[in-house]
């Protein structure tokens, strides 16, 4: 059963939802990330579009999260 009040918190603070997803994905992942990344560009799942996308995503996150 869902918490409505957790839930509500997680609404004011969309970085919180953010960071359980990332726990969540980080627990479940498995192997070599280069190589699961090459893999979903060779098989089409990821367009190299896609990819330059969350790569300057998660260079600007890991800038906010140093404070520069």
């Amino acid at each position: 059963m869902n918490n409505p009040l957790f839930g509500m918190m997680q609404n004011m603070n969309p970085m919180g939802g953010l960071i359980q997803r990332f726990q969540q994905f980080q627990q479940m992942f498995r192997g070599d990330p280069k190589q699961q990344i090459q893999q979903m560009l060779n098989s089409g799942r990821v367009s190299q579009a896609q990819y330059n996308n969350a790569v300057q995503m998660a260079q600007q996150l890991q800038r906010m999260m140093s404070g520069k």
